[in-house]
């Protein structure tokens, strides 16, 4: 091609083209005209592809699939501005799309979106752009990227557009924003509550809705709620609950109510304009139950602070709540109960309730089908008769403690623990005690500890705790086998179910048996590791630990190797040597069933008088002549059951301790020969000498090694064929043997002295004495000598106290 042709070719192009109408009939064509460059082109494009959006989900879909996204995501930053608002119109409507809107939030496009909230711009662009933001602010990312971004502010301006849509979506988008802290912290901080207040008087109610919604999410902040009362935010809100029309609005206004007086600043500040006393009437005045129990619920929120209290009970809330306890419907009557709990922790206002007739009235509530009104019910009574004698009579003059126990035997775990913390309450009188246990609330509570529901447990032990101070409660408590759960709470690491636990174990401790089988159940090891641990130890845990020992005196003996003068030794009592720290101490019932072995003699006290042949033998010489006499009256029908039941294995006898005749010849001797002595001193050393003449007499010391007690010991286990051998067949024994049988005999006729275990087999007993060499006489501890010189008294810290002892 010349020169002049290409020249010419070159000038004919830069003419304009001549108008083309171009019509797309497919969504595939559409798309492709948004990669034009021309803008006429565009604008209608994009018009285009809102209203084929706006049909339908399947549409935005399938223009997503289509790639309308990428180019769309470009437009809404065009300089045009029909562009701009066109393409705004598509995306916007495109992001209530799911799909869309998770393609969406992988674009870079919150910034783009958050330029346009300018004032300068469209409407339109206001709208669509705020309707595709609230669409992606559900989303954590999103609101964190809107808030970076600094989408607040322009969001807060377009609460006061002109256009209802641009004010929802707004409004859509801080709501979501605002469930997190420093959200809540920048809308207060960039003017955000006056048009938020404002936004209470619009004519659309889904505006109304979301103002709320949002107002009970920011005024949870103390600052905002300090702005919001500047702004007669309070005002507002009792405008709109004096208004019936906007009853709608009621529930979620108490919200916003409830949130402005939890501080008790804002309290006074709101009582001295009279506010508070307005919303007292708005309670009492008939409404619907939904708004009535939301009026109670803001009392309730409002009754958290200790001033607040004050407050409400100066403006008589108790009488206002007992009306409200007579309303016919559940969830007024249970809010009620709910902020009669909270107001309870008020001293003055327990004495209210009791007054104003409150209480039979809770109680009357227990009786209803609604379990969860049963609840609120026995908690408003746990908090009422906590420390309360006056309201723990109210309740059981009503009648509660009969409802209460039946509530025991239910499957609400809440009601359960409400129920036991109120019996326990009120446990704490005599009168009422006795009439709670002839209810059988011991029994029933037996089931509950082996809950895992906290605070089931700690009521539950409490309450144990306080009615076994009852002898009957407490065998009550061993035969409906609760005694076996309650040490089980022992390897709790809750402190107070564990607290609770040790307090009823230590209460149930003073009866023997129940005490006798905690111990076999594992509880003396339990404690002891408890007690060994810095973080579970506790006065609790000692004293269940004190309390076991004092009455298992064979435990004791075994764990602390002492006995007190108080620790008076009765038949049962067996040593069986010093425990080993972490295990379980075996009950004499278990050591006796055990195969004979090599170890030392398990030695056991029994005085009890056995039965005489004689009364064995005739019993025997009847039962034989009344079988006799019965065999010739048999039908065979009658000798083939008893031939049947002769093939049957017989039951295993009961266990019952070995008889032991010599003791009880001790005992009686000592009480003729020892008790008429007048002289202390005389009594302690006739008793000596007794003691050492039953166990083979004084031994020198020098020839100690030569007694053959430990051969005498084996003898007796083998002629016994057991491991357990009574004291009173011991006629060579040593140091341990002569001082448990000199406490034991001391216990009998009421001397005074201590049992303590030393190393190497050896045992002493101390008395207390005065010292007559001294002026005034003052009392001294003695070591009774019972191997060597039988009789003679050891001062302390002498040379032959200590070789007694020790060598």
């Amino acid at each position: 091609m010349g020169k002049k042709a290409k020249k010419e070719a070159e000038t004919a192009c830069k003419e304009p083209f001549e108008p083309l109408h171009v019509e797309g009939t497919t969504p595939e064509t559409v798309v492709l005209l948004l990669s034009s460059q021309e803008e006429d082109i565009l604008v209608k494009a994009c018009e285009a592809i809102y209203i084929f959006a706006e049909k339908g989900d399947d549409n935005k879909f399938s223009l997503l699939g289509l790639g309308a996204l990428e180019p769309l995501c470009k437009l809404i930053s065009n300089n045009n501005r029909l562009v701009r608002r066109n393409a705004f119109m598509a995306l916007g409507i495109m992001a209530t799309n799911g799909e869309v809107k998770s393609a969406l939030k992988k674009k870079d496009v919150i910034p783009s979106i958050i330029d346009k909230l300018s004032l300068e711009e469209d409407t339109v662009v206001h709208e669509f752009a705020t309707l595709c933001l609230a669409s992606l602010s559900v989303d954590f990312v999103c609101k964190v990227q809107i808030f970076d971004n600094k989408g607040l502010p322009p969001l807060i301006q377009l609460l006061s557009s002109p256009d209802p849509d641009v004010k929802n979506n707004s409004l859509e988008i801080i709501f979501n924003l605002v469930q997190d802290q420093k959200s809540r912290l920048a809308v207060h901080k960039s003017g955000g509550i006056p048009p938020l207040l404002e936004l209470l008087k619009s004519d659309f109610p889904a505006i109304q809705h979301l103002a709320l919604k949002t107002l009970q999410n920011v005024t949870t902040d103390a600052d905002t709620c300090n702005t919001f009362r500047e702004e007669q935010g309070f005002e507002k809100l009792m405008e709109i609950l004096s208004n019936t029309d906007f009853s709608d609005l009621h529930a979620g206004t108490l919200q916003v109510v409830a949130n402005c007086l939890s501080d008790s600043e804002s309290l006074q500040l709101i009582h001295k304009d009279g506010g508070l006393k307005r919303l007292m009437e708005f309670i009492l005045t008939p409404n619907t139950p939904d708004i009535q129990s939301n009026a109670v619920k803001c009392i309730t929120r409002v009754a958290h602070s200790s001033e607040n209290r004050k407050l409400l009970h100066e403006q008589n809330v108790e009488k206002v709540l007992v009306e409200l306890l007579s309303v016919a419907d559940i969830s007024v009557q249970t809010a009620t109960c709910q902020a009669v709990s909270v107001m309870s922790f008020h001293l003055a206002s327990k004495d209210s309730f009791r007054d104003l007739g409150g209480i039979p009235a809770v109680v009357q509530l227990l009786n209803n089908e609604s379990l969860v009104l049963k609840e609120a019910a026995a908690q408003a009574l746990s908090y009422l008769t906590h420390s309360n004698q006056l309201n723990m009579l109210a309740v059981y003059e009503a009648g509660g403690h009969e409802v209460l126990v039946q509530q025991l035997n239910g499957s609400c775990l809440r009601t359960l623990a409400n129920s036991a913390a109120t019996l326990g309450n009120m446990a704490a009188q005599e009168v009422i005690r006795c009439s709670i246990l002839s209810l059988g609330a011991v029994k029933a509570l037996v089931e509950p500890l082996n809950s895992t529901d906290t605070q089931l447990l700690v009521n539950t032990t409490r309450c144990l705790a306080v009615l076994t101070c009852d002898t009957e409660a407490r065998a009550e408590l061993q035969r409906a086998g609760g005694l076996h759960p309650l040490v089980n709470l022992l390897r709790s690491y809750h402190k107070e179910v564990l607290h609770n636990a040790c307090w009823a174990i230590s209460v149930c401790a003073s009866d023997g048996p129940a005490a006798v089988e905690m111990c076999t159940f594992g509880a003396l090891e339990m404690l002891q590791e408890i007690n060994q641990s810095v973080n579970r130890r506790s006065r609790f845990s000692e004293l269940a630990m004190i309390s076991l020992l004092n009455s298992n005196l064979s435990a004791k003996y075994s764990l602390t190797s002492h006995l007190a003068s108080t620790d008076l030794i009765c038949d049962g009592f067996y040593d069986a040597g010093k425990a080993r720290a972490g295990r379980r101490i075996l009950t004499l019932e278990e050591m006796s069933k055990q195969p004979v072995n090599e170890h030392r003699p398990i030695i056991v006290v029994n005085t009890a008088a056995e039965e005489t042949v004689e009364t064995e033998e005739r019993q025997s010489n009847a039962s034989e002549t009344d079988t006799s006499s019965k065999a010739e009256r048999r039908t065979p029908r009658k000798k083939k059951e008893e031939d049947k039941q002769k093939d049957e294995p017989l039951p295993e006898k009961p266990w019952k301790m070995m008889d032991d005749v010599s003791l009880q010849l001790l005992i009686k001797e000592a009480k003729e020969s020892i008790i008429p002595l007048t002289d202390e001193r005389e009594q302690c050393a006739a008793l000596a000498r007794l003691v050492s003449e039953a166990m083979g007499g004084a031994v020198e010391m020098e020839r100690l090694h030569e007694y053959p007690w430990v051969l005498h010991l084996s003898e007796l286990k083998f002629q016994l064929q057991a491991n357990v051998v009574p004291i009173g067949l011991i006629s060579k024994g040593i140091y341990g043997h002569r001082a448990l049988l000199f406490k034991c005999l001391a216990d009998c006729i009421g001397l005074s002295c201590t049992l303590v275990r030393g190393e190497y087999n050896r045992a002493w007993n101390e008395v207390l004495l005065f010292n007559r060499k001294e002026r005034p006489a003052q009392p001294c501890r003695y070591t009774v000598d019972l191997m060597h010189q039988p009789g003679s008294l050891l001062a302390p810290n002498t040379l032959a106290a200590v070789q007694y002892q020790t060598i």
